[in-house]
């Protein structure tokens, strides 16, 4: 693995300063690894992959009842009573996450977060592992 590949924070950089509200931006892979993180610690990050994977997981069973789809989620928001939260499918097994205050324009980030999956897409990928370690 290249020390780009490692590092991908910068990334996430621009949405976060684009979008006023915006609190965590991470970007994680389809089993809940945190593969880059904006405006939060490790902890924070790593729990939000690990929560993310548990709604793709069920997202991807509801995606699966429509029978003309693919049975793949593409997006899920969540309102909760302080903010909103944001789940995109971004590169081939990754995921996109944005957790933001009340208040957010919600088209803006909607658009940011797909703008950015758009240009980075391939970039935003998470390579298979084996035996625990990326490949």
């Amino acid at each position: 693995m290249t020390q780009a590949r490692f590092n991908m924070d910068w990334m996430l950089r621009d949405l976060a300063k684009s979008v006023p509200q915006t609190r965590h931006v991470v970007l994680l892979s389809s089993d809940g690894l945190c593969m880059a993180q904006v405006g939060t610690d490790g902890d924070t990050a790593d729990r939000l992959a690990a929560a993310c994977a548990g709604l793709q997981s069920l997202s991807t069973a509801i995606a699966a009842e429509f029978p003309t789809g693919h049975g793949r989620m593409r997006l899920v928001v969540i309102e909760v009573d302080a903010g909103f939260f944001y789940l995109m499918a971004a590169g081939t097994s990754s995921y996109l996450a944005v957790l933001a205050d009340d208040g957010v324009d919600a088209g803006l980030i909607g658009q940011c977060m797909r703008d950015l999956v758009a240009r980075l897409g391939e970039h935003l990928s998470s390579p298979p592992r084996v035996d625990g370690r990326m490949t």
